[in-house]
């Protein structure tokens, strides 16, 4: 194998697949990168065994080939090297030599055949998705992905069709989020899957870089994301998601209206004294006006009224103060409505101007 590539090129490749290699290993070939050279291309794969990504770059290819080397290594070496590099990369035995300028380095590579191959199977539905969209639906759901291992069905979004419409659901049991859009052409009947939170991470920067659709194939098993010259394919969780439609309050008739910035700030601010463990802030409504406020043993005390919109009885209730940070910066608009019953029961929160996302908090003992 004997190629030259721009090291713009190569870069951004890697940077792409090596976040999927795992730091520790105690199988030395999933650390490694499977490079290909073959025509104007070079194919650059990395697996975990559960997430396998595969990215095609443009190469001026002397010698077909392939072979396998530390991701990280070499990503690294990429990484410290110029703008505007150009990169020799060039197999001979079971090393790999990279050349660029006056610098020169080699690797020690493992034999292809050691490299896993996760094949996608038979995947029984395919759609398009936005760009754009599929990132909505990621960035409003995953911050509340549950991260306790012994609650693993909890470790993902949890991606079905209801209806005409595509959700994305993800909760930790202390708050649920759910974003909906338009079921796209091609889902109707698929199947609901659990995305797994890693998968989701990975997915988030490359189509943070797309543009127009994402092609997206899922089976029971396994779904894959196709963008560009980037494929991303994962194992999906094998559990059942609960009947979160259970924990989406119905009868919450106290409306709380109000800036969301302001909001967020003056949350930030006092939850400043809480403590570390607990970050509860207390929220106590009355008409057009709340006081938030809280408190610790070591700390002090500390206290913020704003003016709002509400007009029903006076209701005192606690959050945890990031849990409600973690919402207010899905709030686009700047005006959220917060859906409340009682201090104990869990409150609605919504973007005044935009219907497809809800978000459900449970309330804290302050």
């Amino acid at each position: 194998m004997k190629l030259t590539i721009e090291r713009a090129n190569l870069l951004r490749a890697l940077n792409h697949v090596q976040s999927v290699v795992e730091r520790r290993n105690t199988i030395p070939i999933l650390s490694n990168v499977l490079l290909d050279a073959s025509g104007v291309s070079l194919s650059l794969t990395a697996t975990d065994m559960d997430i396998s990504i595969v990215e095609s770059v443009a190469a001026s290819v002397g010698t077909d080939g392939s072979t396998t080397a530390p991701a990280h290594t070499l990503y690294e070496i990429v990484r410290k090297l110029p703008d505007g590099a150009q990169i020799e990369l060039d197999k001979s035995g079971d090393q790999l030599h990279l050349r660029s300028g006056r610098s020169e380095f080699t690797l020690q590579t493992l034999p292809t055949e050691d490299f896993p191959v996760m094949s996608g199977g038979e995947m029984s539905h395919e759609f398009s998705l936005d760009a754009d969209l599929l990132r909505r639906l990621v960035d409003r759901t995953k911050f509340a992905i549950s991260t306790e291992e012994t609650r693993y069905y909890l470790n993902g979004i949890y991606l079905h069709g209801e209806g005409s419409m595509m959700r994305a659901v993800a909760t930790d049991g202390h708050r649920l989020a759910r974003m909906e859009a338009d079921l796209p052409d091609g889902a109707a009947g698929m199947p609901g899957v659990i995305v797994p939170r890693k998968t989701v991470g990975e997915l988030r920067k490359l189509i943070d870089e797309a543009e127009g659709p994402v092609e997206v194939s899922l089976s029971d098993t396994k779904i894959r994301f196709a963008t560009g010259d980037v494929v991303l394919t994962s194992k999906l969780i094998d559990g059942t998601f609960p009947d979160y439609e259970r924990v989406i309050p119905t009868g919450n008739d106290k409306i709380l209206q109000i800036d969301c910035k302001e909001f967020a700030k003056a949350v930030d601010r006092v939850s400043t004294i809480a403590t570390e463990k607990m970050r509860a802030v207390k929220l106590a409504l009355s008409a057009g006006t709340i006081t938030l406020s809280a408190s610790s043993q070591d700390s002090g005390t500390a206290v913020e009224e704003l003016e709002v919109g509400y007009d029903k009885e006076s209701l005192e209730i606690g959050f945890n103060s990031r849990y409600l940070l973690d919402i207010a910066t899905q709030i686009e608009s700047g005006q959220a409505e917060f859906h409340l019953a009682d201090s104990a029961s869990p409150t609605i929160v919504r973007d005044a101007d935009d219907a497809s996302a809800l978000y459900v908090l449970m309330p804290m003992r302050v």
